[in-house]
């Protein structure tokens, strides 16, 4: 696959067997993930989103049908665009030429062509799995949000978030639908907005992964829960992973602790009202690299002493 500078990579996806058949999982981060330092290498207005459309292409022709794709964690703020330029969206400038998918390329785009885009798709069934619901653009939308994050100077993102919205406006004019306003379709950098247009239908990724696994028969008889993260703060009780797990803990009527790799002490106040507990990995004063180098053992020595805590307070 193309990663979200060009360079070429390897990615990993799952296939599992549902009521209704064979299903893909493709996880947006494995193939355009904020952690791939090739990735980063390049500027973030010049990273695409074209190795999805690639694993895509490769599912479709092996005969997949079914997916369910994870947003989050990604690099890239191209909304999309260079899934849906694999998959047979031309994107044009006002000469009538094909602009490279990426938030630079889209800054010249002057219209939008969807007719060749593949035909499969339509006899496909999408779940996007996310658990944010960001808008494309707008205050709350994927750059002005997330894109600082991912590299976007401060200064920038009115601009960016304007390329993209008018990205947006020509993009839902070529499919003749609207999803830019959609909740999620900001999530990965706009890649919500496109699987929204392929016509994916939303659901919590942590509610998805929770079923899954059978979260809610592990809970019965359990004496507690130990959750986390890598990092939490006021978004985990926007419905990420940990907050389904203590949602579904509470429900069962057993405690759930939250053990992150930081915890944002700001929103301590309102994590505590979910959680039994907000822990961090951290032993004392830490560099990022060294949280990052040594996250096992951090994670083994401080589940364990909650657990010796646990213990006693039993």
């Amino acid at each position: 696959m193309t990663g979200a500078g060009g360079q070429r990579r390897t990615a990993g996806y799952g296939m599992i067997s549902t009521p209704e058949g064979p299903t893909a999982i493709v996880e947006a981060a494995e193939i355009v993930g904020l952690t791939d330092p090739a990735g980063l290498s390049v500027a973030v207005r010049d990273r695409s989103t074209t190795g999805m459309g690639e694993l895509l292409r490769a599912l479709l022709d092996a005969g997949t049908r079914r997916f369910m794709i994870g947003l989050g964690g990604t690099s890239t703020n191209d909304g999309g665009a260079g899934m849906l330029a694999v998959l047979g969206v031309r994107f044009r400038d006002r000469a009538g030429q094909d602009v490279t998918p990426t938030l630079a390329g889209l800054a010249r785009v002057a219209s939008v062509d969807a007719s060749a885009l593949d035909e499969r798709l339509a006899s496909c069934s999408l779940t996007i799995l996310s658990d944010v619901t960001n808008p494309l653009c707008g205050g709350l939308g994927a750059t002005s949000v997330f894109g600082p994050q991912k590299g976007i100077r401060v200064e920038d993102v009115g601009a960016a978030d304007d390329v993209l919205k008018r990205y947006a406006d020509l993009v839902e004019g070529a499919f003749g639908t609207r999803a830019a306003h959609k909740p999620g379709a900001g999530a990965a950098g706009g890649l919500g907005f496109a699987a929204h247009l392929l016509g994916g239908l939303s659901r919590s990724g942590a509610e998805v992964v929770a079923d899954l696994i059978g979260l809610d028969g592990a809970l019965v008889g359990a004496s507690w829960v130990l959750t986390g993260e890598g990092k939490s703060d006021a978004q985990t009780l926007a419905g990420k992973a940990p907050f389904v797990v203590a949602r579904r803990a509470h429900a069962a009527r057993v405690p759930a602790t939250l053990l992150s790799g930081a915890v944002d002490r700001a929103a301590l106040p309102d994590l505590g009202k979910v959680f039994a507990g907000c822990f961090a990995l951290p032993e004392g004063p830490m560099t990022l690299a060294a949280c990052i180098e040594n996250a096992p053992s951090l994670l083994a020595d401080r589940a364990e002493q909650l657990a010796h805590l646990w213990r006693e307070a039993r």
